[in-house]
């Protein structure tokens, strides 16, 4: 979305074509499960207040209306400068710390049929009882941890809010290693590709690669950087016993930018190859052109020679007998097409000794 130069910071500017709001609430603890969507604000923050007890999951996808905007950052103690991340929905994956509670940043990542990079900010703020998180698309990539929340699997519904933070931020991550590998067997074709028909459609499908992999690095490098700094905060904030669970999904992060470091280099030799098999597809043109011209190279030497026309005949009504007799020969033409035929035969011959006739 395009921001006016020189506004005032916090101003919240909603792009034209922002989604409307839909408002997402799932309230649970060990006994409790309730997950709707409420049609307008008032009703979910009175089914927010009614569970005071409860966790709770807020969700809002679509930035469409500037007045929603405001009430819930009125709520929920949202500092301006947030709030314009938020819906300026191209940030760097990041964490701020406010008065103990936590702004975090994400990216959900997925590639689309076409091979491009589909990358949607996730923004998240963390609160005593609740998380709240904004997007602005209807979809996303959270249903797994939906579903388990319901099913009450394992033991988030018995954990806190901050755990809850914790889930949404390792779910994201996951969606990143199918992505990967996606990526991975898409350069896989590309690189069978390159051997059939190294193509100019063909490199510039590996640059939008190479491309689509910068971006994904752009991303997973301040993700590894944000989570190692969720990991130093006081544990007033980040209770020891949840610093575990960050250390694993830093690990994650870690292999990701490894995945992402050897992508990167797989694409630049996908490049090289792609020049190297275009070289070498050249040498082999080159090669036959020049067999081709080295064999008519005497020929057009004979013919040459042959073509100079000087008359045997002088003026004087003589005979100049070493002006090309064997042009009267009865069978000067044959015999010159028979040496001409065997200075050919001999060439190829020498050729296919040589190995200059074959593809090795």
């Amino acid at each position: 979305m395009e921001r006016s130069v020189g506004q005032k910071p916090g101003s919240l500017t909603i792009s034209a074509q922002a989604l409307p709001p839909r408002l997402f609430l799932v309230s649970f603890d060990e006994n409790l499960h309730e997950s709707r969507e409420f049609a307008d604000y008032d009703t979910l923050l009175e089914a927010f207040h009614q569970a005071p007890h409860a966790r709770h999951w807020i969700d809002v996808r679509g930035y469409g209306s500037i007045k929603l905007l405001e009430r819930i950052m009125a709520d929920f103690q949202i500092h301006p400068l947030q709030m314009e991340d938020v819906i300026n929905d191209y940030q760097r994956p990041k964490v701020e710390e406010d008065h103990n509670r936590l702004f975090i940043v994400s990216r959900m990542i997925a590639f689309t049929p076409g091979h491009e990079l589909d990358d949607d900010q996730l923004s998240l703020f963390t609160g005593p009882n609740y998380v709240l998180t904004f997007q602005s698309d209807y979809e996303d990539c959270l249903d797994p941890l939906r579903e388990r929340i319901k099913v009450g699997k394992g033991s988030i519904r018995k954990k806190s809010a901050m755990y809850v933070a914790y889930a949404i931020m390792d779910v994201v991550l996951d969606h990143y290693f199918p992505a990967m590998a996606q990526l991975g067997e898409y350069a896989e074709e590309l690189e069978d590709c390159l051997f059939e028909n190294p193509s100019k459609k063909l490199l510039s499908q590996i640059l939008d690669l190479k491309r689509e992999v910068v971006k994904i690095r752009r991303i997973v490098w301040p993700e590894r950087d944000k989570i190692n700094e969720i990991l130093r905060m006081d544990e007033q904030l980040i209770p020891h016993d949840l610093k575990i669970y960050f250390k694993d999904i830093y690990d994650h992060a870690v292999q990701l930018i490894d995945l992402v470091d050897n992508y990167k280099e797989i694409t630049s030799s996908l490049t090289d190859l792609y020049l190297s098999n275009v070289s070498n597809r050249m040498n082999e043109v080159m090669k036959v052109l020049t067999i081709i011209s080295t064999i008519f190279i005497p020929l057009s030497f004979i013919v040459g020679l042959y073509g100079m026309n000087f008359s045997r005949e002088n003026p004087r009504g003589g005979i100049n007998p070493l002006n090309m007799p064997e042009l009267y020969h009865p069978y000067g033409y044959v015999t010159l097409l028979g040496i001409m035929g065997l200075i050919v035969s001999g060439m190829v011959y020498y050729f296919y000794r040589k190995g200059w006739l074959t593809n090795q």
